[in-house]
Order: structure tokens, then C-alpha cells, then sequence
């Protein structure tokens, strides 16, 4: 992939202080900020598959060494964001420039060294030198003063909700830092009349960093025709001994032909994607130029991989797929393209069934995909092969993103992904089953009135507050749809959201 592996992304930790103290009061200051830093560190390891690396620098007591931090910070593309602490009461004014400098996302970590107080020997020395109870007052004061976007965390670190605050976080931090150097390539163009899958790339760009750009089919196609038959050869034994292939696919079967161009295609396009530096990709069946099929085997396996991707043309949720990819690094569950397709309205047990012509990533699978090749009805193209599976139960989120002419929403909604209750033998594609919270009456009407999009992205991974830590990052709206959402209430906030966001544009 062409982002940073995960052992290169740093979290700068900063700890506030002044000087009146005297340099004994500081080494004590310097020593516990280690040690919290270090208890992070051990949370955030970022050597396997987490997001990032805490590095602590050295404890800040002067406005000069503020500025300068903060400046390095948003001049080193290794550092995803900052955490701060003021471990003693830490002048704010001294931060003013700083802060005012800061681009990258900032965690305010209201917390001290000490769990319990030590009430019977507790004396002036210990107040003096453990005064985050005020002095991370002070600084939240001016980083309201400043504007300045950030998450505030309260607590101890040996506490996992704390730290568990702090990973989340820390993805999002991640998945930002992905999308200011994301380079997305569509090949063709978006499906004709459609609306949703429209949208402002200029702006997408100076908002969220992200470059996309429109590569003609038959560029893929000459890579894709170029591809050697060893490589072909290594892919269907790869495709052999990862899923359980349809005899007709096999080796000597009638088919096999058609995984062999499967395989091809996904050798092409894995090499186009990679020696363009691209996280992310669309296709679009109605411009598949001199493909034989529509990809499906390889889009699913490079999603896997974790690129991003988005079905006939839709970029932004391409865009929104590799993100959350990132984010999700590391952890169980898995993050996939999805589309909601169609109901089962059964009185007191409303369900949603989502799926795609082909494109539903197998990490989300239950089990061990099938990998299968059916007639598909649009296209005009041969029959494509594809990896046929159920989504695993467990709780998730589905996420979209709209582009509403001023701005980007995100639409999400808090999902619990359940086994089919009946088989689907009928159904030769990747689907996921769920029920929306707090009910599919609400879900729907609230996903509708927000004007969320039809594509989204599907994780069991990650959870809303994830989201929320990227939207604030980002400065995009989030519409939540939870356990506690109603209809009224809903309306009510995206009217406040329009408001809001409207005003601050201006500002």
C-alpha cells in the first residue's frame, strides 16, 4: 500500500510546565510524563497493525518552545497528531502562538500521575507539583479562545476507558493523515444520471486532502493484457487454497478460463494501483472498455488489502472506505464497501439486507468465502467470478458520505449485523444482514431525511466514536442514528447542523 506502515506514524506527546517551579520540580515533571507517555507507548505500539507510536518530547515551559513544537509537529509527515498534558499549572498565553500554528489534530489529556491522593501525607510540595485539576483548566481555557478542534479525555492511564478513548483517537488521527495524501483513481467515469455518486473533487481536496483523478479503462486494460502467465498461474493457486473454489473452476473444469482472467485482472490492476501510488479506485459497469469482465475477485481482494473502493464511479465512498481502513488497522471485525439493497419488513423483526453486484469485502466473512462465477444481468459483459459469503454477527456501524453543494456530511448509523434467518442459495453475492438501531422505522427515515447516500461503508471494527474523533478532525458533519435517535430530535439537529456549519464557514 502507498501509505506509511503503521511503525512510521508517530503521536507527539507534549507536556506543559513553566519555570518557576525550579529544575528539581521539573525533572519530577519530565520523570511522570515519561511514565505516562510510556503507558500509552504500551497501548499504542504501532508494530502490529496499530495506528501509531506515542513519542514523548521534552517538557515545555517557555511560549519560544511551545511555537517551535508545534511548527515541527506540522512539519514532520510522521506525525499524526499531538497529545497534551499540563502536569502543573502551565501559563496559557504561552500557547497562544503555538495552538494558533497547529493544523494537525490535538487529544487534551486531563489526567495526573497519581491515581489515589495520599491524604495523610499530602502537603503543599505535592499540590504544587500535581496541579492538572487547574491547569489543564487554563489551557482548555485558551484553546477555546483559539478555536482550536480537539478531543478532551478525562482520566487516569491505567484506566482502559481512558486509554481506550485515546486509541480511538488515534485511528482517526491515522485515517486523517491518509487522506492528506490519498491519490484516487477512477477508471471512467461515474453512472450516468445518478446523483449521489456526484460530487465537488476540488473541494474534496482543499477540505480533505484527497487527489482524484479519471484514467481511461483501456489504460488498465493495456496493463491487464500485459500481465505474464506465471503471474496468473501464482494467483489461481493463491485463489485454490484460501477459498473453497467452485468445481467448475478448478483446474480441468469448463470455467477455469474465467478465474485465470480473474486473476489477471487483478494482477493488472494491482500493479496500475501500485506503481501510481493510488490508495483507492472505482469501476463502473457501464464503462468497462476492453475488460472481459466486470472485476469483482479483485476488487474484493484488494479491499481486503485495504484499499479503498467505490462501485460505479462513487469516489467518495471510495475516499471514505480507505480511511476507515486505516483506521481500523489491527483490529478484529473487518471494513467493507456496502449498499443497502432490500427489506424484510416482518413486524418486530425488521431487517436490512445489503449487498453489491459483486463488491463486498471478505473481511467481513463469517466464514471461509466460496468463490463462485455467476451470469451477472448488467454489463454486457462475460460472467464474472466473485467470492460469495455471509457477513459475521456483531455490533457495527454504516457510514456514507454526502456531498450537499456546501459542505460533506457524514451519515452513519449504529447496526447490529445478525445471521440470515433463512439461507440464501438463490443469492450468488457477498451479503450482509442487519438490524438498525434503534429500529429500522427511525434508521430509515432519519438516514433519509439526512440525505445520506446509497453506498456506504460497513464496519465491525470500528465503532461511532471513531467517526466522531474523524469528523472533528476533518471539520465535517456527522449525523449519528444510535439507540437514543428520534425522528424529531433528528430533524431538529441537522437543522442545528446547518446552522452551525454555514456560520463557521464564514468565519
Amino acid at each position: 500500500m502507498p501509505s506509511p506502515r503503521p511503525s512510521a506514524r508517530e503521536i507527539w506527546f507534549l507536556t506543559g510546565s513553566q519555570g518557576l517551579y525550579g529544575e528539581d520540580t521539573l525533572k519530577q515533571v519530565a520523570e511522570q510524563s515519561r511514565q505516562v507517555a510510556a503507558a500509552l507507548t504500551d497501548a499504542l505500539p504501532g508494530t502490529d497493525g496499530t495506528p501509531a507510536r506515542v513519542v514523548w518530547k521534552p517538557v515545555l515551559t517557555d511560549a519560544a518552545a511551545i511555537r517551535r513544537a508545534c511548527l515541527d509537529a506540522e512539519g514532520d509527515d510522521r506525525c499524526v497528531g499531538l497529545i497534551t498534558w499540563m502536569h502543573t499549572f502551565s501559563p496559557a498565553k504561552m500557547w497562544i502562538a503555538g495552538l494558533d500554528a497547529l493544523r494537525k489534530p490535538l487529544l487534551h489529556l486531563h489526567t495526573q500521575a497519581n491515581v489515589a491522593l495520599p491524604w495523610d501525607t499530602i502537603d503543599m510540595d505535592f499540590m504544587n507539583l500535581n496541579q492538572a485539576a487547574h491547569g489543564d483548566r487554563e489551557f482548555a481555557h485558551v484553546q477555546g479562545r483559539v478555536g482550536v478542534p480537539r478531543k478532551t479525555v478525562t482520566g487516569h492511564v491505567s484506566d482502559p476507558v481512558t486509554v481506550a478513548r485515546v486509541v480511538a483517537w488515534a485511528r482517526a488521527a491515522a485515517a486523517r493523515a491518509e487522506l492528506a495524501t490519498l491519490k484516487v483513481a477512477r477508471f471512467g467515469d461515474n453512472m450516468r444520471d445518478v446523483a449521489v455518486t456526484e460530487g465537488d473533487k476540488v473541494e474534496a481536496q482543499l477540505r480533505l486532502g484527497v487527489s482524484v483523478n479519471t484514467y481511461g479503462v483501456n489504460d488498465l486494460v493495456e496493463v491487464v493484457d500485459a500481465v505474464e502467465e506465471h503471474a496468473v498461474s501464482a494467483l489461481v493457486e493463491e485463489y485454490q487454497d484460501a477459498y473453497r473454489l467452485a468445481p467448475r473452476l478448478r483446474s480441468g473444469g469448463d470455467r477455469h478460463g474465467a478465474l485465470r482472467y480473474a486473476a489477471r485482472i487483478e494482477a493488472g490492476l494491482r500493479a496500475f494501483l501500485c506503481e501510481g501510488g493510488f490508495g483507492a479506485f472505482t469501476t463502473n459497469f457501464e464503462d468497462l472498455g476492453g475488460l472481459r469482465q466486470l472485476p469483482g475477485l479483485a476488487v474484493q481482494r484488494l479491499m481486503a488489502d485495504g484499499y479503498g473502493f467505490g462501485g460505479e464511479g462513487d469516489w467518495k465512498t471510495s475516499v471514505l472506505l480507505r480511511a476507515l481502513k486505516v483506521a481500523a488497522e489491527g483490529l478484529p471485525g473487518g471494513t467493507s464497501f456496502m449498499e443497502d439493497y432490500t427489506y424484510d419488513l416482518t413486524p418486530g423483526n425488521e431487517l436490512i439486507l445489503g449487498a453489491h453486484m459483486l463488491e463486498v469485502c471478505p473481511s467481513v466473512a463469517a466464514g471461509t468465502p466460496s468463490c463462485e462465477i455467476h451470469p451477472l444481468g448488467i454489463g454486457g459483459r462475460e460472467d464474472p467470478v466473485r467470492l460469495v459469503f455471509d457477513a459475521a454477527p456483531g455490533p457495527a456501524v454504516v457510514v456514507g458520505l454526502a456531498d450537499l453543494g456546501d459542505r460533506f456530511r457524514l451519515v452513519a448509523n449504529e447496526i447490529d449485523v445478525v445471521a440470515p434467518p433463512h439461507p440464501l442459495p438463490a443469492l450468488p453475492v457477498a451479503r450482509a444482514v442487519w438490524r438498525p438501531r434503534p429500529d429500522l422505522r427511525t434508521s430509515t427515515e432519519s438516514w433519509l431525511t439526512a440525505g445520506g447516500p446509497h453506498h456506504t461503508v460497513l464496519s465491525t471494527a470500528l465503532t461511532s466514536e471513531h467517526l466522531d474523533d474523524l469528523a472533528e478532525m476533518l471539520k465535517v458533519e456527522l449525523a449519528l442514528i444510535d439507540a437514543g435517535t428520534t425522528t424529531r430530535r433528528f430533524r431538529s439537529e441537522l437543522r442545528w447542523n446547518q446552522a452551525y456549519h454555514r456560520l463557521a464557514r464564514g468565519l
